[in-house]
């Protein structure tokens, strides 16, 4: 799991898949963090990309960098914890300014039943279960 949480850290962008009714939706995120041994992303409760994970939580998850591209799969689970949102804001200071731990719309959520899979055009993909 650190080695997702590395590529995508240092991937700095990675793109999100939802689904809204039978419409897939895709768009960049850039939070990710380790708490608890689980890997946890976040989003504001506002969003559309909130209500689309609250009904239906499996996601799917791109990022490329260096011709390498990770692609992470699984169902997210919210978490609503205020230390496991102070802790992916003490790890991303610059949301502070427009989130909060007890705001009443940050929110984080973590992979349950993940699948990250490495893949690249000059090595065979290396995949891992978390």
């Amino acid at each position: 799991m650190e080695k997702v949480a590395k590529f995508l850290k240092d991937a700095e962008t990675y793109y999100l898949a939802t689904v809204d009714g039978d419409q897939p939706r895709v768009r960049p995120f850039g939070t990710v963090n380790i708490f608890d041994g689980k890997l946890y992303i976040q989003t504001g409760k506002v969003k559309d990309v909130s209500k689309q994970i609250h009904a239906n939580p499996k996601v799917e998850l791109c990022a490329f960098k260096d011709g390498r591209w990770l692609r992470v799969a699984g169902e997210l689970v919210e978490d609503e914890r205020i230390e496991a949102k102070q802790a992916m804001l003490d790890a991303y200071p610059s949301l502070q300014g427009m989130y909060k731990a007890d705001d009443g719309n940050t929110e984080v959520f973590y992979f349950k039943d993940a699948t990250a899979t490495f893949s690249s055009f000059t090595a065979a993909p290396e995949s891992y279960k978390f």
